[in-house]
């Protein structure tokens, strides 16, 4: 065992024994972020709006901060941004994260010097509760790659801002920076495209044990080292033995990177947003990631079905149920109050809190009523994958509401690797299993108020291209599974 092996096993047990401090004790362990919240929050200036001096319990908080988003803060943001102290949260962030929005152009979400470190642990706490449960720390004496966006940072009146995977890059703990890659001028790259290839001509002859980054675009990076090498991924790199992923669910890629890298690996999955680090798979053997209830984040949840209803109830952590789809609120020490982030989450276990991400409050179909979210359409797909040996590259579902002829259906575009040998039989395999996930849609098929789901076929990197279309290729942009018009559907190229 090296020398590295050996003190990550002992940082790993001692990062694990701390945090079963506030995984046995979840309920006391929120009210004492929530009462943190609401003091360090009551001398800014959202928190003398909206009165925070009188608020003592979880339902003085509701009576006096409605829920809202970017939208409803952003009369507040933009007085940070111009750099105006103690307006969301003491003083000024450090960072603002930038993402794109689609109703606000560029959105600039604040990172603080009491938030940084819950972006920066989560990812490392992640690899340290793997250590603990496996034993296995290979990956830390080979190199590592951080699929990531550029680490370089604008500034404007004191803050800087840039993507979130760039300003994390700052944090890369120095006994890392040996092992880890690209180089800091590869990343600064700002072309994917560009960026992928000279990964690649980076990475292929080095010792690579642990790969990061969203699955379309690290599979994107395996299929050119396969083209380059001749050789699966899993060959090339001997001792890659860990995926850590994050942004999207892994399972309709499994079978492609199985496929791409030769063999099965490990692999630990990530709930980070530029809003804050939620959850990371703690365990091998159990369904979920643990939710992390003591990183400064006080977090409430909203029945997804009842959520667009007047005074929908905000539920605490204690009184969440298993299996039910919640849309997640959060309010965090970098000012983010009573925000809705748009992800819904289902419990997968209350000991401790562990969750599963279902989809986007905003990217569901119910052109019909049906509510179809994205955790259905991706366990729907996943099931006729398993059960006919299709291998899909990426896909989108939307509504078809005016069809030429014959009743209205749910298309599903799908850029195959292996494609069915049966068209109709694989469709019929996703239809009888989506309906079997959302009983509301299969009574609208039993009434005749839909037909059967139909597919497009799309071309070989035809998802891709439509991505660079809309200058969202690489990095943290993620196509939605799902929509409830044809915006995204209407642009892509389909084949016969």
């Amino acid at each position: 065992m090296s020398i590295k092996s050996f003190f990550a096993k002992i940082y790993a047990r001692s990062v694990y024994k701390k945090a079963t401090k506030w995984m046995q004790n979840p309920v006391e362990t929120q009210e004492k972020v929530f009462q943190k919240l609401i003091s360090e929050g009551a001398s800014t200036v959202f928190g003398k709006d909206h009165l925070f001096s009188e608020i003592n319990d979880h339902a003085d908080f509701c009576n006096s901060v409605n829920i809202t988003d970017y939208e409803g803060l952003k009369p507040y943001i933009e007085r940070v941004v111009k750099g105006e102290e103690n307006i969301l949260w003491k003083g000024k962030p450090i960072y603002f994260a930038k993402t794109s929005g689609t109703t606000s152009g560029a959105k600039y979400i604040p990172i603080t010097k009491d938030s940084i470190p819950n972006h920066i642990d989560g990812a490392k706490n992640a690899l340290l509760f793997y250590i603990h449960e496996t034993g296995k720390t290979d990956f830390v004496n080979g190199k590592m790659i951080f699929l990531q966006g550029s680490p370089v940072l604008e500034e404007k009146h004191g803050i800087k801002f840039g993507r979130l995977s760039g300003i994390a890059a700052h944090y890369v703990p120095s006994y890392l920076q040996k092992n880890r890659l690209p180089k800091w001028e590869t990343n600064c790259i700002e072309d994917w495209e560009t960026k992928v290839d000279a990964i690649v001509r980076e990475t292929q002859k080095e010792d690579m044990r642990l790969i990061s980054g969203i699955p379309s675009w690290v599979q994107m990076y395996f299929e050119k080292l396969v083209q380059v090498s001749g050789k699966p991924v899993g060959e090339l790199f001997a001792n890659f033995d860990l995926f850590v992923y994050g942004g999207v669910n892994y399972e309709p890629y499994r079978t492609k990177f199985e496929k791409l890298i030769g063999r099965k690996v490990d692999s630990i999955e990530l709930f980070p947003a530029s809003e804050g680090f939620f959850a990371f798979q703690d365990s091998q053997k159990e369904k979920g990631m643990l939710l992390l209830l003591d990183a400064g984040i006080f977090y409430e949840f909203v029945k997804a079905e009842e959520f667009f209803n007047e005074n929908a109830r905000r539920y605490t952590i204690g009184e969440v149920e298993l299996q039910v789809n919640y849309v997640l609120i959060i309010s965090t020490n970098a000012g983010l109050w009573a925000y809705n982030i748009g992800d819904t989450v289902m419990f997968t276990s209350l000991d401790p809190y562990r969750i599963v991400v279902t989809g986007r409050i905003k990217h569901y179909i119910s052109a019909f009523g049906e509510h179809v979210i994205g955790k259905e359409v991706e366990l729907a797909l996943q099931k006729a994958l398993e059960d006919t040996g299709v291998i899909v590259n990426e896909f989108t579902v939307a509504p078809q509401v005016n069809p030429e002829t014959g009743l209205p259906y749910h298309e599903w575009f799908i850029e195959f690797e292996k494609e069915p040998e049966n068209m109709e039989y694989f469709s019929l395999a996703i239809d009888n299993e989506l309906r079997q996930q959302n009983v509301y849609y299969d009574d609208l098929i039993k009434g005749n108020v839909l037909q059967v789901l139909k597919i497009k076929k799309v071309p070989v990197n035809g998802f891709q291209e439509y991505m660079k279309s809309i200058g969202k290729l690489g990095g943290q942009n993620k196509l939605p599974r799902l929509s409830n018009d044809r915006k995204i559907v209407d642009q892509l190229k389909t084949k016969k």
